[in-house]
């Protein structure tokens, strides 16, 4: 007998667990379809059991909001949950549920206080503005290597007080940890890229813990959850999460930036012109780039999704990409409008889980746009950007461009 999930919705034709298949499609496209013909389908799968895919706007909203019933503790990430679980499952912030995760996320957001936060974005600001000063005018550049590259890495290196000369290190393993330029590279390569993040953070929270200053690692490890102390791959799991959040997601957002504003000439002109802002800007970039493309849970009981049965222990995928592109929530989706309001995007996440660096992503894509508007007055894409290749993330592995 065919099992009742194998039948439910449609089965994709599309591998939703091969990079390339993610790559070589337009997956624009692909959502479109998978919205109005299977909105929440069943997936086999050629790496691990089968899965579900959530593709509208309301469904997805609203299994961000059941935490209850929708756990993380087994991890987030479709290829990771495939190939039998996170290790790091409630451990890590990113990856652990209630009353655990509540009581953690309080810890870290004690880091984000409004005095740190006050002298972050004077730093961020100011080194946007320099970034930005340094390219326009100089021709050809690649602003992936000269802005995107340098400034995210930095931003959560200075809030977790990181050594100058460790942080070319940390952001050659954060790009191998997610993403790969091709087809070619090992995926062995992405468990040792996270092996060494999280021993370089194993060191420097036994340091730390010697010598506590006023920084997110010294708060960690000083902090009681549920009544006792992080361990020191505790404290590690959670920087890792930090750096790795901080770090890839905007350093995307910043290249699609550049990228949708130099192919759109009219939403350029619409912020020079000032009218549109730069806040309702970032929240369309947020949107047309959706970098992390999923976010998964695990199903803790038997539930309903869009009219489908998910049984208990099932993986379920909540596609962003396709939730950002939703007609029924956003006109003309495939339209980028840097105006766009309201822009209810879960590029971020939603619930209890929402994105707890949101501040620093929209602080850094703010500071750049801000530099730009006062520096430069026309942006160039000299080439079409190549796609990382990733399962997770969407986004460029570089942008040439030339700013007048």
């Amino acid at each position: 007998m065919v099992p009742e999930r194998a039948t439910a919705g449609s089965v994709s034709p599309l591998d939703l667990t091969d990079p390339a298949a993610m790559v070589e499609n337009d997956p624009y496209v692909y959502w479109e379809s998978m919205r109005g013909r299977a909105p929440v389908a069943w997936h086999e799968s050629p790496i691990g059991p089968g899965f579900w895919s959530v593709a509208r706007h309301a469904d997805v909203l609203a299994a961000y909001k059941d935490a209850a019933r929708l756990s993380s503790a087994r991890g987030t990430v479709l290829d990771v949950l495939l190939r039998g679980g996170d290790s790091a499952g409630g451990r890590m912030l990113a990856v652990m549920d209630r009353p655990r995760h509540r009581d953690l996320r309080r810890v870290l957001l004690r880091a984000f206080s409004p005095r740190l936060i006050r002298r972050l974005e004077k730093q961020v600001m100011a080194r946007a503005d320099a970034l930005v000063a340094d390219v326009v005018g100089a021709g050809s550049f690649d602003f992936a290597a000269a802005v995107a590259d340098v400034l995210p890495i930095n931003t959560i290196c200075d809030l977790l007080e990181l050594p100058q000369s460790d942080r070319p290190d940390l952001l050659a393993w954060n790009k191998r940890t997610l993403s790969f330029l091709d087809d070619r590279a090992d995926p062995v390569d992405a468990l040792e890229a996270r092996n060494e993040i999280i021993d370089y953070f194993v060191d420097v929270a036994r340091e730390r813990q010697r010598r506590p200053g006023d920084d997110v690692i010294s708060l960690l490890a000083g902090a009681l959850v549920e009544g006792e102390r992080l361990s020191d791959d505790e404290i590690a799991l959670n920087c890792y999460s930090l750096i790795l959040g901080g770090e890839e997601s905007t350093r995307m957002s910043l290249i699609g930036a550049l990228d949708a504003l130099g192919r759109h000439d009219d939403q350029w002109h619409r912020l020079t012109a000032g009218s549109a802002g730069i806040d309702t800007a970032v929240e369309e970039v947020l949107r047309w780039i959706t970098p992390a493309m999923h976010f998964a849970r695990t199903a803790t009981c038997d539930l309903r999704i869009g009219g489908q049965h998910i049984r208990a222990g099932d993986i379920v995928s909540l596609w962003n990409i396709s939730a950002n592109n939703d007609p029924e929530v956003f006109h003309q989706p495939r339209t980028f409008d840097v105006g766009r309001h309201p822009n209810p995007h879960v590029a971020l996440g939603h619930g209890p889980h929402f994105c707890l660096g949101a501040f620093l992503g929209r602080l850094e894509l703010t500071a750049v746009l801000t530099s730009l508007l006062r520096r430069a007055r026309t942006i160039e894409v000299l080439a079409r950007p190549r796609r990382v290749y990733s399962t997770f993330l969407y986004g460029y592995t570089g942008l040439q461009l030339a700013l007048g």
